[in-house]
């Protein structure tokens, strides 16, 4: 039995402004009607599967566990880093985590954000692959390149070439030469002309107890602070949550360069079916656009357009394309990009000058997730802001009290549990409930649907940190500080 561990920890920028900071790409429906995230969970499941390992950071473990009840998975943990140390720290410490239940224990380790659309044929790989795994080999899977990218790392294979059906064939693994770091346009079309190469997909298979190994020999500073944080993890609210001293002091470093670029047991898995890491819009428009080049997202039309993206994601927010050729136009509530699709990776340092700026576009996303469900602001101005509130079924927020405004709740669907001070009462649809400042309160969803209100704030500050929590189901009392957001 394989388990999947799934990383999904990272936070990049290459697709803002959907992918920012606090939600990350992979738990976005980018490609269909699953999440980045949710696909991988579905992708790594059936009889060769076990409940997958997931490892995260601790502001996206809500998402996660939402997510994962939505694709019908029960996960076999959910561990959280205490801060992010990049792919290695985070493999070793699934292996550990394995190891201690399981001295045997197979692991396939892949990116929770990658699209690959034939899951059938890449579990065909997978078994192609788990002879060489068994034996202790670390196998990498490699993807037969099918133009010459400059975005991904390549593998040079030993084999006089890698592109003449075996990569389709699942015939078995193939020894690695060497890893090769991305190239430059040229170095690229090389590559690909000389037919040994494949791109580094990030993806792994190997027992725990044989990457182990190779951490004792290529990293052995990293077990004992790796171990410290697995051993003294503790079970919060269903997460694992590794102890974040001992991690702090585990080297940050990726998997390829602390093992793979130097171990002399790697073999490679070659795989022709279709696959992208989603890197920037160019991959997205890639992988999604129609026989006339376009590709379209939510309420978006295209006029005399070619190699253009035009991406909305607000149902009330139209875009219009007009003889736009090799463009990327995404439209959010609170932010806009367009770029020519030649530069779409030079979004992350749009986003670097945004930081410099202080919009807080760069990093917060319109629609702010919680434990308890989401909100997003639709109107703000002077003294008062309106927000849209979605509680979970049976989900509560904390009981908590403000310093500088007073709120009034309008429920639009289904029925809330409403505390304040020492009155509770149900609110149901049509119906309101006036919040007073510094009123101890609390809202809850008793149904089994969602439920939907309009809060109406005004004060002298509205920020998400004038919050005094009481009681939290969610233990945020006791994690974080009390004036962090509800």
């Amino acid at each position: 039995m394989i388990t999947p561990v799934l990383l999904c920890g990272g936070s990049g920028t290459r697709l803002w402004p959907l992918s920012r900071k606090s939600f990350p790409k992979q738990f976005s429906k980018l490609t269909g009607e699953e999440s980045l995230f949710q696909a991988s969970i579905l992708r790594f499941s059936g009889p060769a599967f076990g409940a997958p390992l997931i490892v995260t950071a601790d502001d996206f473990r809500f998402i996660v566990r939402e997510q994962l009840v939505h694709a019908g998975c029960a996960p076999a943990a959910i561990m959280i880093e205490p801060e992010g140390r990049d792919t290695a720290p985070a493999v070793l410490a699934a292996a550990l985590h394995l190891l201690d239940s399981d001295p045997d224990a197979l692991m396939l380790v892949a990116p929770s954000d990658h699209v690959i659309p034939d899951a059938d044929l890449f579990q065909q790989a997978v078994a192609a692959a788990l002879p060489a795994a068994e034996a202790g080999q670390l196998v990498t899977f490699g993807i037969a390149p099918d133009r010459p990218e400059t975005a991904y790392g390549y593998l040079e294979v030993d084999a006089p070439s890698v592109l003449d059906g075996i990569v389709t064939t699942g015939t078995g693994c193939l020894p690695v030469r060497r890893f090769i770091e991305k190239p430059n346009a040229e170095r690229a079309e090389e590559l690909l002309a000389e037919g040994r190469y494949l791109w580094n997909a990030g993806i792994f298979l190997f027992r725990a107890s044989a990457i182990l190994k190779a951490f004792e020999t290529h990293a052995p500073n990293m077990i004992p602070p790796a171990r410290q944080a697995v051993e003294g993890s503790v079970r919060d609210l269903g997460f694992t949550r590794l102890a974040a001293e001992p991690w702090g002091r585990v080297p940050a470093t990726s998997i390829d360069y602390a093992i793979m670029e130097r171990s002399d047991n790697i073999a490679v898995m070659p795989y022709g079916g279709r696959w992208s890491d989603l890197g920037d819009w160019a991959s997205v428009w890639h992988e999604t656009a129609g026989p006339d080049g376009v590709a379209l997202s939510g309420p978006a039309s295209a006029i005399g357009c070619a190699g253009t993206l035009l991406r909305s994601e607000s149902p009330g927010q139209k875009i219009v394309g007009i003889g736009l050729d090799d463009i990327v136009a995404v439209a959010m509530p609170d932010a806009v990009l367009v770029a020519h699709r030649s530069r779409a990776q030079e979004v992350k340092a749009a986003v670097t000058a945004l930081r410099k700026e202080g919009a807080t576009q760069a990093d917060v996303f319109p629609r702010d997730h919680r434990p308890w469900g989401w909100f997003e602001v639709l109107a703000t101005g002077t003294r008062f802001q309106v927000k849209r509130i979605v509680v979970h079924p049976g989900a509560a927020l904390s009981l908590q009290s403000h310093h500088h405004r007073s709120e009034h709740w309008i429920v639009v669907q289904g029925t809330a549990k409403v505390t304040v001070d020492a009155e509770v009462k149900l609110v149901t649809e049509n119906q309101s409930v006036y919040i007073p400042l510094g009123a101890v309160h609390r809202m809850e969803n008793p149904g089994k649907l969602p439920m939907i209100l309009i809060e109406v704030q005004t004060g002298s500050y509205l920020g998400e940190d004038d919050i005094q929590r009481y009681e939290d189901v969610y233990a945020r009392c006791e994690a974080k500080p009390a004036s962090e957001p509800a």
